[in-house]
Parts: C-alpha cells; structure tokens; sequence
C-alpha cells in the first residue's frame, strides 16, 4: 500500500455518515431504500457514499431478481479490519517514494 492508497482508505470512513451505513450494515445485507431510510438520506447521496466505500472494500452490492421480475440492489459489509501504526505510515511513504523513482503515478 502506498501513501495514496492509505489515504484513500482512511478518507472512506473518515465521513460520520459512512461510518453511520457502515454501522448499520452491521446486522447484515439490507436493501439499498431500506438502508437509506435507516440513515437518513437520499437514496442518490447514500449511492456517493455507498461508491467510496465499495471503492476501499469496506462493501459489496449485488443485484438480485425479485419474483416480479424487478432488480433489487443490496449491500452488505465486506470482512475488514483498519489498523495504522507509524510502521503502516512508514511502509506507505516508501513505496510512493519508490513509486515516484520509477516515474509512475502513484
């Protein structure tokens, strides 16, 4: 992981509100209306949200066939645990220095 790659990861549940979906999500999958109506929120913002988190791997959605025929999206969490120690920051400034000796975007 490097240093964008961190910083991109942390800014996922930097937010109260994705840490809010993300404790909601805790009792299992939920239907994405029903989960923006336990948070609060439009259904068009909790998909900003709901993209940065699966972006990081904190979720997954899946498209499910109703018997009517409609698709259902729902989400669930994804298995993760965070832990950042100095030796995480460490690592991740060393492989974007390396990163940027090579001429790569990082």
């Amino acid at each position: 992981m490097n240093t964008e790659q961190l910083s991109a990861t942390l800014a996922a549940v930097a937010s109260p509100q994705r840490m809010l979906i993300l404790a909601e999500l805790q009792g299992g999958r939920v239907h994405i209306s029903e989960l923006a109506r336990r948070v609060g929120m439009s259904r068009a913002l909790l998909y900003m949200h709901l993209a940065k988190l699966e972006a990081s791997g904190f979720v997954t959605t899946s498209l499910e066939l109703s018997r009517e025929g409609t698709a259902l999206k729902h989400v669930a969490l994804a298995p993760f645990s965070i832990i950042v120690t100095i030796d995480t920051i460490a690592e991740a400034v060393a492989n974007a220095a390396v990163i940027n000796q090579q001429g790569q975007t990082p």
